[in-house]
């Protein structure tokens, strides 16, 4: 069972982001594999290990192609990008000082924030960086 799949209307239409947003959909679904598993809170950490290094990869990657193209509104899209990397860094602590349901509740954050994130605040950079690049 899919607890979170691709859907060609998470496409940003550059394949590098679009691939990035793909790997980290991965990493919430194994972790609901887990979870399943009963196995949750032994992947949990290393999924934050995980997460942490993907979001400084590909915020960084996702902000050099907005700054290399005059994106207006690259300010407010990194803003959101060190808003969820506070709360990655939030919840590992959380982890790590023991507090229970921590699987769930990021499962969770994670499906909902990626899925808003795509389909709201990267598909605002769409028009405007595809005119700029060739992808």
């Amino acid at each position: 069972m899919a607890f979170f799949k691709w859907k060609d209307s998470y496409r940003v239409g550059m394949q590098p982001l679009d691939d990035q947003h793909k790997q980290l959909m991965e990493m919430v679904h194994d972790l609901y594999n887990a979870m399943r598993a009963g196995r949750g809170n032994e992947v949990l950490g290393s999924l934050f290990n995980n997460l942490l290094e993907y979001t400084r990869t590909h915020f960084a990657a996702e902000e050099e192609l907005m700054r290399q193209c005059g994106f207006p509104g690259l300010s407010e899209h990194r803003q959101l990008h060190e808003r969820l990397t506070r709360q990655v860094l939030e919840s590992a602590e959380q982890f790590r000082a023991g507090k229970t349901g921590m699987p769930v509740h990021t499962a969770m954050f994670l499906k909902e924030w990626l899925v808003d994130h795509i389909q709201v605040m990267d598909k605002k950079y769409v028009p405007f960086m595809s005119s700029k690049t060739d992808r």
